[in-house]
């Protein structure tokens, strides 16, 4: 959250590009609408060339900050399984997918201006030490400048810090915590939440009281610069219209972060 005590702001993600030729999913259109970021997929775990400039485009002519969602060589597992790729191997995939990305972003007028692991690489950056390593190095090796968005607590973001990349911490409007304040694994009961009012009024408790209910009706105290809203969930355009209905009348701002 940024701006005065008066002036809450929050910057919202989504994930887009990721259809995969003649293989439609989800309606970024109608989500590039509503967003001020978009985690566009980078071709590894989801998306196609056309798909993926066409995304970029299309927030380019919005203004949405294109952000490149990096994930596992694994398009059969929409990069949602853990795969143990050797550090060097991880760092240079990561680099290969942000400059596919931004060649695309190029000719759309536009630019990758973050980066955020996708899927299973995001879960395994919060404690597995030697990818967290590599998806840093290989963004500090690429462009310095670049944000990582990730999830507060991660080693993702302490290994961040340590290189001196700018860190965003990210928050899930549409995920159940657990009490730790991590991510409730998709295999488990109350990992994805569908309904978009009881969605729309946990994001405006994030920002505005900046804490969260987990599964286990424990508060979990939440601090985000950014929140992710699935644009694979199942109703995600109208979960994304009620977060930015719900914001609007608790008086919070929608900006980039980026």
């Amino acid at each position: 959250m940024s701006g005065g005590a008066g002036d809450p702001r929050i910057d919202l993600n989504a994930d887009v590009g990721e259809g995969f030729g003649r293989w439609v999913l989800g309606d970024d259109d109608a989500v590039l609408a509503l967003v001020s970021s978009a985690n566009v997929a980078c071709g590894f775990h989801a998306g196609d060339p056309v798909t993926l400039r066409r995304c970029c485009e299309t927030a380019a002519a919005r203004g949405v900050v294109v952000g490149a969602q990096v994930g596992y060589r694994d398009l059969a597992g929409f990069g949602r399984r853990f795969l143990d790729v050797e550090p060097a191997e991880l760092t240079a995939e990561v680099v290969y997918q942000v400059g596919a990305l931004q060649a695309l972003a190029r000719v759309a007028g536009t630019r990758v201006a973050y980066v955020k692991p996708h899927g299973a690489l995001y879960n395994a950056t919060v404690h597995h030490a030697a990818q967290a390593r590599a998806v840093v190095e290989a963004v500090a090796a690429y462009d310095p400048s670049l944000p990582l968005l990730g999830l507060p607590g991660s080693l993702l973001l302490a290994e961040a810090d340590r290189a001196g990349l700018r860190t965003v911490r990210e928050a899930f409007g549409d995920r159940g915590y657990t009490p730790e304040g991590t991510l409730v694994p998709r295999t488990q009961p109350g990992a994805v939440l569908e309904d978009p009012d009881e969605v729309a009024a946990r994001v405006v408790r994030m920002v505005r009281e900046r804490e969260v209910v987990a599964v286990d009706g424990s508060v979990v105290a939440v601090e985000a610069e950014s929140v992710c809203l699935h644009g694979d969930s199942p109703g995600a355009v109208a979960m994304a219209r009620a977060v930015r209905a719900a914001l609007a009348e608790a008086g919070v701002t929608v900006s980039p972060f980026a």
